[in-house]
């Protein structure tokens, strides 16, 4: 051993243990964590003021980054010079702070994860909100503390006027923690401290209706709020976030998914491309196209979809397979009096407050210190003028300033301030304007004093000092939310965020289909030539069915092969009036070359009352008709089942809901119809074919309808395939067995055409008719005059040569308000001519077939 030397033992558990713990520390103290009042670390301080230091306010001109950083680098924070300038370009990315604190110039990178500029070629200045944090800093406020070389003092903390932590958020990693805190709305969280000054003892969930939840830069939607609840009561909590899309269609008609905002902390150019490459593993369906359209006016993402494509089925996928959902993991850790601690809302906001509360105590002791100084000066200033004379004779004697400083003191009993300031004082002050301004400022410095010291003895006062400053904040800085919160299913079902709505269900012959709003459909006047109710399509397609249904209904398909598919209205995909739909095949397993005929709504499946009681009732164009109970079909499958047997050469018509009371009413192509009690038709399983419900005229005819009541007061409204209709009373509908072949419900004629509709109506129903070249029509049912069955009726709706009648459905009109059609927009030629309308009080005739034997069960 050298001598001299001294060698001491040391267990090297104890020393790795000991070391391990001091760098912990420091990481945790000095590096990682933010300070709970001012919510800055270390770095982020030490570079707003460096900048403050430089003089780089938002009202100065700007510096050159490399500046700042040696500036900061050199005076502050010794460690790598990327340390600050990484610092400094996040404090100034509008996409990374929700309210950034640097002003800079130059290329600061972006959301697609480019790197800046080097600090050489960048500038930066502080933004006004900085200066917010910075207020009251040379006014001992907070403690300043020695720099790493003992050569310079820096701020402990931040006076900080803004809640930092709360609008900005952080996040950080430490040795055996981390955190990973939220931005907030600054006009939210002013008024939640406020709300929380008011009142102490307010609970989280009542700060809550202050604050609702987080507010990323990037905007967005948060997807369900357990997780934001739990942040807010716990500290910790997964918020799940969404980009912000919507649908629109192309200038070439391809509907598209357009992105304008991302979740936020997601690299746009990283997301797009794994997009890509799940695209083209077949991972995610549907997409034709993506193309990033961003520019300086926004963020811009855009998928052309296929055309077979479901908007809402690729948009959910995009949700689920890549980054346009993702989650925020909150995890409040902050230092609190230099320890690291889990902080719940209401903590934040208490220990913000508490700060402030100490920044106002300090900053209204230091004014009153300065203040006293001053009125001690100006005290000994009057003095000295009102002995004016005295004191010029007492200073003209003196040999030098320290006899007449001496000489003051002793004569007038001064303090040395008050003899330094006497001779300080210029001789202009002598005179009498002077004087009052001098005698003026110490009135107003008295009462400073009283209040400065009316606001130390005063905590009220002190508590609205804050609220003040923070309602000045919200008012100079507070903006609106631009992150919107949506309920998840794991808050509410998803059918509880579909508002409940009628809607207009159409089917095209070709099997498209569509849900568009009932409102689009404005009522008209009886023989007004209508409005397009579809979009234009191929000759060879055209509306075939229009329904009518509630957005919460179970739609039940009945398809003409005898199959039954179910889903909710609101599955049913959306669009305007004039477009076209989606194959009907994408949204159930309908087999290929078969048709929807019949669409059931059904509130409830699982009704037990409901289901056994009411009863399905089944007719084809054959005149074959079927009752089967409603709980038979209550029991969706995603592929469907049977509904019923269905014989060869013929289809499905019609399905109607029934209560075992029904009156049923079948009407044939050929103008006849027929009445009978649903009680004689027998109930039969689900696979049943079903019992003869009427005779056809001949081979060539059809049943084109069926209509159920069970209220004498609902009249039969028939519609011919030229436009021709009318309505009739219900009971000139004898009742007979069925199987028959009833009698003239329509004088069939070359003018009038074939029987294509019929219906049960009451005065406040709408009419909707609709041709195949996608004309619409809405009319009052009141508007159509109640004539004999036997009768071809008047003109409902003008038809082109070569048109006909599509579909006719019947609108319950409820509490919807009416839109009528203006006088204006109707022309000369859509008037009813003379022949359009038969004489009403024409007697009904009999038919000549009408004999006894329709009275016949010809089963």
């Amino acid at each position: 051993m050298i001598e001299g030397e001294r060698i001491i033992p040391i267990n090297i558990e104890d020393e790795m243990r000991g070391a391990y713990i001091d760098y912990s520390m420091s990481v945790i103290i000095s590096r990682a964590l933010p300070d709970v009042r001012d919510g800055l670390k270390p770095v982020h301080r030490r570079v707003l003021y460096g900048m403050s230091e430089l003089g780089v306010s938002y009202n100065k001109a700007y510096k050159k980054s490399a500046r700042i950083v040696g500036e900061v680098l050199g005076k502050y924070h010794p460690h790598g010079d990327s340390s600050v300038y990484d610092t400094m370009v996040r404090m100034a990315q509008e996409w990374s702070l929700r309210y950034p604190l640097v002003d800079g110039q130059g290329n600061y990178g972006s959301i697609d994860g480019d790197s800046p500029a080097a600090m050489r070629y960048t500038e930066a200045r502080l933004k006004r909100i900085a200066d917010e944090l910075l207020a009251d800093l040379e006014k001992n406020t907070v403690d300043f503390v020695p720099n790493f070389d003992d050569s310079l003092k820096e701020p402990s903390v931040m006076p900080a006027k803004i809640p930092n932590l709360l609008i900005n958020g952080t996040s950080g990693i430490a040795v055996g923690m981390a955190t990973n805190m939220a931005p907030h709305n600054l006009t939210e969280v002013v008024n939640g401290i406020i709300a929380y000054i008011d009142n102490r003892e307010i609970t989280i969930a009542e700060l809550m209706d202050y604050i609702k939840a987080p507010d990323f830069p990037t905007g967005g939607i948060i997807y369900g709020y357990d997780g934001v609840k739990a942040a807010f009561e716990t500290g910790r909590g997964r918020v799940l976030m969404r980009a912000r899309a919507n649908f629109e269609t192309s200038a070439s008609g391809k509907e598209q998914i357009i992105v304008t905002e991302i979740p936020y902390m997601v690299n746009k150019a990283s997301m797009i491309e794994k997009t890509a490459a799940l695209i083209n593993e077949k991972k995610i369906e549907g997409i034709a196209d993506m193309r990033d359209e961003s520019d300086r006016d926004g963020l811009r993402i855009v998928y052309d979809l296929k055309r077979d494509a479901i908007p809402n089925v690729v948009l959910n996928n995009l949700y689920k397979y890549t980054q346009l959902q993702s989650s925020f993991g909150v995890n409040n850790v902050a230092l609190v009096g230099g320890r690291p601690m889990t902080l719940n809302l209401k903590d934040q906001i208490r220990h913000f407050v508490d700060h402030r509360h100490e920044v106002v105590v300090r900053r209204t002791q230091f004014e009153l210190d300065e203040a006293k100084k001053r009125a001690h000066i100006l005290e000994g200033l009057l003095i000295a003028l009102d002995n004016l004379d005295e004191v010029i004779n007492l200073i003209r004697s003196s040999r030098d300033p320290e006899i007449a400083r001496n000489g003051l003191i002793e004569r007038f009993n001064l303090s040395e301030i008050q003899a330094r300031a006497i001779l300080d004082m210029r001789l202009q002050r002598l005179t009498g304007l002077e004087r009052d301004k001098i005698q003026q400022e110490y009135q107003e410095i008295m009462k400073l004093i009283d209040h400065l010291n009316e606001v130390l003895s005063n905590e009220g006062l002190r508590m609205q000092i804050i609220k003040d400053e923070l309602t000045e904040i919200r008012e100079r800085y507070g903006d609106e939310r631009r992150t919107s919160i949506e309920a998840s299913t794991g808050d509410i079902s998803y059918e509880d965020m579909i508002p409940e709505e009628n809607m207009v269900i159409t089917i095209s012959h070709e099997g498209y289909i569509k849900r568009t709003s009932l409102s689009e459909y404005r009522s008209q006047s009886r023989g007004g030539v209508g409005s397009r109710g579809v979009a234009a399509s191929k000759e060879s397609d055209f509306t075939e069915h229009i329904f009518i249904a509630n957005t919460h209904h179970h739609m039940m398909f009945f398809t003409e092969f005898g199959k039954v598919f179910w889903m909710k209205v609101y599955e049913i995909p959306e669009g305007g009036k004039t477009t076209k739909g989606r194959a009907i095949q994408n949204l159930i397993n309908i087999e290929k070359d078969d048709k929807v005929r019949a669409v059931i709504n059904v509130h409830d499946l699982k009704n037990q009352d409901f289901i056994l009681n009411h009863n399905l009732v089944f007719c084809t164009e054959q005149g074959t008709i079927k009752k089967t109970v409603l709980e038979a079909y209550s029991r969706p499958r995603a592929n469907g089942i049977n509904a019923i047997t269905i014989n060869e050469g013929d289809r499905l018509l019609d399905v109607q809901l029934t209560t075992g009371n029904t009156e049923v009413i079948i009407a044939l192509e050929s103008g006849r119809a027929i009445r009978f009690n649903e009680s004689q038709v027998r109930p039969m399983g689900r696979n049943a074919a079903g019992v003869r419900g009427v005779t056809l005229a001949g081979p060539d005819d059809k049943v084109v309808g069926m209509v159920c009541v069970n209220d004498e007061s609902t009249d039969l409204l028939v519609v011919s395939e030229t436009g021709f209709g009318k309505r009739s009373k219900l009971e000139e509908y004898r009742i007979t067995n069925r199987g028959g072949k009833g009698v003239k419900t329509l004088n069939v004629t070359e003018k009038t055409g074939k029987l294509v509709a019929i219906k049960g109506v009451v005065d406040g129903d709408d009419l909707m008719i609709i041709n195949r070249s996608g004309i619409t029509i809405r009319l009052r049912v009141s508007e159509i005059r109640t004539i004999g069955r036997a009768t071809q009726g008047v003109r409902l709706i003008k038809i082109n040569e070569g048109d006909m009648i599509s579909s006719v459905a019947k609108v319950d009109k409820e509490d919807e308000e009416e839109v009528v059609l203006l006088e204006s927009e109707l022309k000369p030629e859509d008037s009813l001519q003379p022949d359009d309308m038969i004489d009403p009080e024409q007697p009904p005739v009999e038919d000549a077939d009408d004999l006894p034997e329709d009275l016949a069960d010809t089963e």
